[in-house]
Parts: C-alpha cells; structure tokens; sequence
C-alpha cells in the first residue's frame, strides 16, 4: 500500500468516527427540557513508508506505517427549554481549587517579599 493510500485510509477511518453524534452525543429528554452533550474532539493521524536496503543497494527492502488517534473531552451541555436555550460549562473544579491555591500562594510570597 503507498503512502499515499495509506494516509487516505487512515483520514477515512478517524473522519467516519467524528461524527455530529460522536461530538454531540445523544439528546436527553426529561421534565420539558432537553440537554445535549457537548465535547471537544480532537484526531491527528500519520504515516510513513520506505523502500531501498541500507548500506547495500542490492538488498530489497520496504517499510511502512501508520497510525491515528482520537481525543475527547466533555465541555459542557446545551440545554433548551420552553423559556430559552443555553450552554452550560463543566468545569474542572480540581483546575480551579488548584489555581485559587496557586494565586493565593504566590500573593503570600510576595507579600513577604515585599515586607522584607
């Protein structure tokens, strides 16, 4: 298979996995409100490919490979009711007790600093 092919097949298979649903998951109905997952997705994919022996010319020698990957990350929900459609954030609250924690570190540091 060429590399050419081969970077084709590959973009095929990550591209059919990325769907609108894959994305948005599925809608969920209760109590006259509708929530649609929402998530961050993102792929890469490569491949390579080589011929010719190394060092002597006479040797026959072919290689070749490939591979992709997928990442998604849950980013929040849409959320439509009767009264009004909104996008609802998850946030990580681990991020946030740890940047609080960092800026009020670093404002005690030069805090002392400064009274030194």
């Amino acid at each position: 298979m060429s590399t050419q092919a081969l970077l084709q097949s590959l973009k095929v298979s990550i591209l059919s996995q990325s769907s609108v649903k894959a994305i948005y998951g599925e809608p969920i109905s209760a109590h006259g409100k509708t929530v649609i997952p929402v998530a961050k997705i993102m792929y890469g994919y490569g491949a390579g490919a080589g011929t010719g022996g190394v060092g002597d010319s006479s040797a026959r020698g072919e290689g070749g490979g490939g591979g992709g990957g997928v990442r998604a990350v849950p980013v929040g929900v849409i959320e439509i009711s009767d009264r009004r459609t909104c996008f609802v954030p998850i946030t990580d609250r681990k991020k946030l007790a740890g940047a609080i924690l960092a800026g009020v570190g670093l404002g005690l540091w030069l805090g002392w600093r400064r009274r030194r």
